[in-house]
């Protein structure tokens, strides 16, 4: 088995351009599982098809899976059920399934490749026999432009319950990535494709580079016949019985770290002593039961301007265990109210050890609520951590920043202090439960001086955060349009010209004046001499 090191190696070695495609299968080779049986229950749970249907829906995938039936048959049987429904429904639906179940099934293996190609300037697709519901939320946030799957046929908006042919399957993925690479410049010989079942072997024996991502049993004796590179990923899928155990664990320690801190406070009376003990053994017990390594990068700065507003970019619940670990003591903090009720317990022990809930949904009460996190940092030296972005992305994309922070950043009259967190989802992405053993890399960027900032330049100076954020991670940035519109020339009152010419008229309308003066006085000589000619009346006097 190859690792993902030397995949990655072999796409280094590849020349950079358009010219190099770069083609991936969807279901089971960028994600654990297939997007189809998410559809499937959510079709049921709509009721757009029937406990009928979808036994009939269930025979001919069988039927397909045995051989005795053809994959554009099968669509057949499967997409009449649509008939009559609005393509814009499922639009929505395939975002919102997107958002809730199938982005965390993402491996990060397979980000990491496509980013990787992407880097290089390859041209990347997904090629997939799936419908383009179920896929495109996925290439969106992947980053990638072309999109190669099958169509189902719509007249006026609503599906007709019919298939557009050819399907996106078999010889029909071998046609539809020669178009791609005919549409680029590109030839295929030089191409790589990453496919997980040798229902892609057609495309895998007629690219030049052939991959074997998450194999079949029956790809993985294909694959190592011809000498193609294979790897399989562990990141996402089915949970062993060890992870899901010590991810209960990991997410109790916070209780048990928290009442072991309790003996200090009975006997010396500081609960500040007492909160920074319990939350350093929290973050290396979870940590050591995640399995969970930081490769920290900037970590002076950590340090260096305490009292600070920490600000981090929000992915999973693996950052509370990864800002625990890197901020040690003395922290206050702002949680969403929900937890105190969904989690008492756990609640509890995060307002003792300073968090702040809030409702995100009242603005006046949170602004309220933030007035005791401001007194922690003037009187007792705490700095206070929090997502700006307000709740966990389901990529590592940065979702838009909320102003909180700042503010509490003004009023305590404090740096901002931003943390990039690259790769959290690895451990346990936006939905799982799971912790997952795994390295995520953090950069801490240098603090950011709030002293001259004010409640007027306040958005302008949020842009220019997010953007520090955006550059780290490699993402695009935002125009500040204060910034990007041009100022407009203001007009002077009268007064305001005068006070301005510091009570004196200005110098051209006194030039004026003494040409004005001149003439008045060379006209009646002219006229005593009877050499002026008369002037023409002006024509709105005629």
């Amino acid at each position: 088995m190859a690792s993902i090191e030397q995949l990655l190696q072999d796409i280094e070695k590849a020349p950079k351009g358009p010219q190099i495609t770069a083609i991936f299968d969807f279901d089971g080779t960028i994600i654990a599982g297939y997007s189809a049986t998410v559809f499937i229950r959510e079709q049921l749970r709509r009721g757009d098809i029937s406990t009928r249907d979808f036994v009939e829906i269930a025979r001919a995938m069988t039927s397909f899976g045995l051989g005795n039936l053809g994959f554009s048959g099968m669509m057949a049987v499967t997409s009449q059920f649509m008939r009559g429904i609005d393509e814009e429904t499922y639009l929505q639906v395939g975002e919102e399934l997107y958002t809730r179940q199938i982005a965390r099934r993402i491996y990060p293996e397979s980000r990491a490749l496509v980013n990787a190609h992407l880097a290089r300037g390859h041209t990347v697709a997904i090629i997939s026999s799936a419908t383009p519901y179920q896929v495109a939320p996925a290439a969106e946030d992947l980053g990638i432009e072309h999109l190669l799957c099958t169509r189902l046929e719509v007249v006026d908006g609503k599906f007709t319950g019919g298939v557009v042919k050819p399907t996106c399957f078999g010889q029909g993925k071998v046609d539809a990535a020669e178009d791609l690479a005919a549409q680029v410049g590109a030839d295929l010989d030089d191409g790589f494709f990453y496919s997980d079942s040798t229902d892609d072997q057609l495309l895998l024996e007629r690219v030049g580079h052939p991959r074997a991502l998450n194999p079949s049993d029956k790809l993985q004796r294909l694959a190592h016949k011809n000498n193609w590179p294979a790897a399989r990923f562990g990141s996402r899928g089915r949970p062993s019985v060890s992870q899901f155990v010590r991810s209960i664990a990991a997410t109790t320690s916070l209780v048990t770290s928290f009442a072991a801190g309790l003996p200090i406070y009975a006997l010396t009376g500081s609960r500040r002593d007492s909160v920074n003990f319990s939350f350093s053994l929290f973050a290396d017990t979870a940590s050591a039961l995640i399995g969970l390594d930081l490769n920290v990068t900037g970590e002076e700065h950590l340090w260096s301007h305490r009292p600070c507003v920490f600000l981090f970019n929000h992915q999973s619940k693996a950052d509370v265990v990864i800002i625990a670990k890197l901020l040690r003591r003395d922290i206050a903090g702002i949680g969403k109210k929900e937890i105190k009720r969904e989690q008492p317990l756990i609640g509890k022990v995060m307002e003792f050890g300073g968090v702040v809930f809030i409702d995100r949904a009242d603005s006046k009460s949170a602004i309220e609520s933030i007035a005791p996190l401001v007194d922690a940092m003037r009187n007792e030296g705490r700095s206070v951590v929090l997502a700006p972005e307000g709740t966990r992305t389901v990529s590592p994309k940065l979702a838009p920043f909320k102003k909180g922070g700042f503010h509490i950043a003004m009023q305590a009259g404090v740096p901002i202090v931003p943390i990039v967190i690259r790769n959290a989802g690895d451990v346990s992405p936006k939905g799982d439960f799971v912790f997952r053993p795994a390295t995520v890399d953090v950069e801490v960027l240098p603090p950011v001086d709030t002293s001259q900032w004010s409640a007027k330049t306040i958005d302008s100076h949020v842009i220019e955060v997010r953007n520090m954020f955006a550059r780290s991670l490699g993402q695009p940035e935002l125009e500040d349009p204060a910034a990007a519109k041009p100022k407009k020339r203001q007009r002077k009152s009268p007064a305001r010209k005068k006070a301005a010419a510091g009570g004196k008229a200005p110098a051209r309308k006194k030039a004026a004046a003494k040409k004005a003066a001149a003439k008045a006085k060379a006209t009646p000589r002219k006229k005593a001499a009877g050499k002026a000619r008369p002037k023409a009346r002006p024509k709105s006097a005629k």
